[in-house]
């Protein structure tokens, strides 16, 4: 390779975490190129839509001011649906609103290109419309990437290429997907004009809504259903594991279909245009399903690490990317200091992500999957909740029924308390 074609750093994947990298890097100085395989950063990315802002707030202090974000979420929901109604929880309060970092809605494609472009701003080669066909690896080390019929060398090269990482699979790093530990996620888009937004969810000004489903959108399957609001449009989609598409007679763009036209949901989509549709794979493994990080002259950050932890009623996976891409980038600065490319050099990499948040919650939920693949959860307690609550709230002049008898009835109903207790235990275990 000539000296021309030699970086400091390449970073494959211009989401979060490989922008995060890129604009750590370039801003100490370094010669970075950012491959995006995508037409621009931004353009194949996709999320829900919610991103907690204290991660990128250490990277770009105030991003706020200037990011093209939607709207502050200061409005929580949650609801356990079935086929005819849904038991519903709404957190409001000033304390969301005055959170020191709060969280936001985002549209990844304007995004992402945003932070690409902030990277770009500080001195890094941005390389869009190409697809990275391998590392190219010389005495056990890697010193470039093939991308486009041309190769491009390096000292290190980070990989923050997404969920299906087929270069770290490629090189042994990681194992393929199995489809109890990925879920597939589709997503719409659907224009309803800033003020129809404010009126049905109760909002004013830039304040915005989370809210998470789970039982009836996914027909009973692992995962549920969410609702974003952005300034004039909904993010609305479900996410459920793949190994449990085919268990119910319902297809996964139906599940969305399902969730729109229930009871619940379809007075707040009434009247929306769809503007945008897409699909994404979602990391459900946890702990268990993070590959190798680090190896001579490699870094894997961000989704293609696994970093995602999703709790049901939230959902984490941006703002570990952007600091997992972060701590990459930094470690790169440490070893250039050293002028050592080894995994013993870029292993503090290792020990500054065990050290920050990402893997002390990556760790206090590794095994939260394990509980999320009981079908109880899914099924039975949203069956459980509706009942109870079309009890507690039947009026008929018939004779009063203390509230621990509706709960014992609602119970042996449905499988006692053998069930629930189970449960509570691997939940207990779990978190």
């Amino acid at each position: 390779m000539s000296s021309e074609e030699k970086f400091d750093a390449i970073v494959v994947g211009g989401g979060l975490a490989g922008s995060a990298a890129a604009l750590t890097m370039a801003r100490a100085g370094l010669d970075v190129m950012l491959v995006e395989r995508g037409k621009f950063c931004g353009a194949k990315n996709v999320s829900g839509g919610r991103l907690y802002g204290h991660s990128l707030e250490t990277l770009i202090p105030n991003f706020e001011a200037e990011a093209p974000i939607e709207r502050k979420i200061t409005q929580e929901r949650l609801s356990l649906m079935t086929p005819g109604g849904a038991l519903s929880f709404q957190y409001n309060s000033d304390k969301l609103d005055a959170l020191k970092c709060p969280s936001y809605s985002v549209l990844r494609s304007k995004f992402d290109k945003w932070l690409a472009d902030k990277a770009e701003e500080a001195g890094t080669m941005v390389l869009a419309g190409f697809n990275v066909d391998e590392i190219v690896i010389e005495d056990g080390k890697a010193v470039g990437i093939k991308a486009g019929g041309e190769e491009f060398g390096a000292d290190v090269v980070i990989l923050a290429d997404g969920v299906n990482s087929l270069l770290a699979q490629q090189l042994g790093m990681k194992a393929e997907l199995e489809p109890q530990d990925v879920a597939v996620g589709v997503k719409e888009v659907i224009r309803l004009g800033e003020d129809v937004i404010n009126d049905r969810f109760g909002l004013e000004g830039n304040n915005g809504a989370a809210w998470m489903m789970a039982g009836d959108p996914t027909g009973g399957n692992l995962g549920g259903g969410f609702i974003y609001t952005n300034k004039d449009t909904l993010s609305f989609g479900i996410v459920t594991t793949i190994s449990d598409i085919g268990r119910v007679d319902v297809s996964v763009p139906d599940m969305v279909e399902r969730m729109k036209a229930h009871s619940t949901i379809a007075p707040f989509v009434k009247g929306g245009k769809l503007v945008e549709y897409s699909a994404h794979l979602v990391t459900e493994g946890g702990l268990k399903m993070m590959p190798e990080l680090v190896r001579d002259g490699i870094l894997v950050a961000g989704d293609a690490a696994a970093m995602v932890v999703n709790l049901g009623f939230t959902v984490r996976g941006m703002d570990l990317a952007i600091e997992s891409g972060r701590l990459a980038g930094e470690a790169v600065l440490r070893a250039k200091e050293r002028q050592d490319f080894s995994a013993a050099s870029l292993s503090s990499y290792k020990t500054a992500l065990d050290e920050s948040f990402v893997m002390k919650l990556m760790k206090q939920y590794q095994n939260l999957p394990g509980l999320m693949e009981d079908h109880m959860i899914f099924n039975d307690i949203p069956k459980m909740a509706d009942e109870f609550a079309s009890m507690v709230y039947k009026v008929d002049g018939g004779q009063p029924v203390a509230l621990p008898m509706i709960a014992l009835t609602v119970l042996a109903n449905n499988g006692g308390l053998n069930g629930l207790f189970g449960l509570g235990q691997k939940a207990w275990e779990a978190l």
